[in-house]
């Protein structure tokens, strides 16, 4: 299995704050073995995978096809927004990317029953955004394909690096595509206000706790006129 598979294992229980021991008191093996896990020293068994799935909150496939493909996946829906989704000066805020990543994910669990990217949201004070976020655009930046502006009152916008040939996007159909695109189109150019406002009256974040994983199914119970 990649690295990325335990990468992302270890990183989900540390944003859980979960130590080491916990969670192989629920996974019913010892400490040992299960820092093996997170070593890539060890397979998990399908009954151990399953329990780290509904711990983490994610379906199955996702844990087992190791997010290695969902994340770069995730990287390219970012890219995919600033390149269709971007205000009139072609950068987007920070808040307002997580929030149409969010949207993207949650409207297309809500026609095919399936997350676009696989990413497990979680809900906190500035609204759901899974732990992944923020690493992915720390990636983005590092490698040069996006650029952050960061000003010390204002808020932290970011856009595509014009000078590098453009990443293709080739983890995303052209139905997914297609979805971006509309939801692009609906919040071009409106404030990041709006759009915190729009998911924080959703009825997946006005549910959960303080913290908690968003599970996708609440989606279904929306009206489908506020689904984006």
């Amino acid at each position: 299995m990649a690295n990325a598979y335990f990468d992302f294992i270890k990183q989900s229980r540390e944003a859980l704050d979960i130590s080491q021991a916990e969670m192989a008191d629920k996974l019913g093996v010892s400490r040992p073995t299960y820092i093996a896990v997170e070593k890539g020293e060890r397979d998990l068994s399908l009954e151990e995978a399953q329990k780290l799935a509904d711990i983490f909150g994610i379906p199955l496939d996702n844990l087992k096809q190791g997010m290695a493909q969902n994340y770069e996946k995730y990287k390219q829906m970012i890219l995919a927004y600033l390149r269709l989704g971007a205000d009139s000066d072609g950068k987007v805020t920070k808040t307002k990317m997580a929030k149409l990543l969010y949207l993207a994910d949650f409207a297309w669990f809500y026609d095919k029953l399936e997350s676009m990217s696989g990413m497990q949201y979680r809900k906190n004070h500035y609204g759901p955004v899974p732990d992944m976020y923020f690493r992915a655009l720390d990636e983005l930046e590092e490698n040069g394909t996006i650029a952050v502006n960061r000003t010390a009152n204002g808020p932290i916008l970011i856009s595509e690096n014009e000078t590098l040939q453009k990443r293709e996007l080739d983890q995303i159909s052209g139905k997914e595509l297609n979805l971006i695109k509309k939801i692009a189109a609906k919040w071009q150019n409106k404030r990041t206000n709006e759009i915190v406002a729009f998911t924080h009256n959703q009825l997946p974040y006005k549910i959960c706790e303080e913290n908690e994983i968003i599970p996708y199914g609440l989606i279904a119970q929306e009206n489908s006129d506020y689904v984006y």
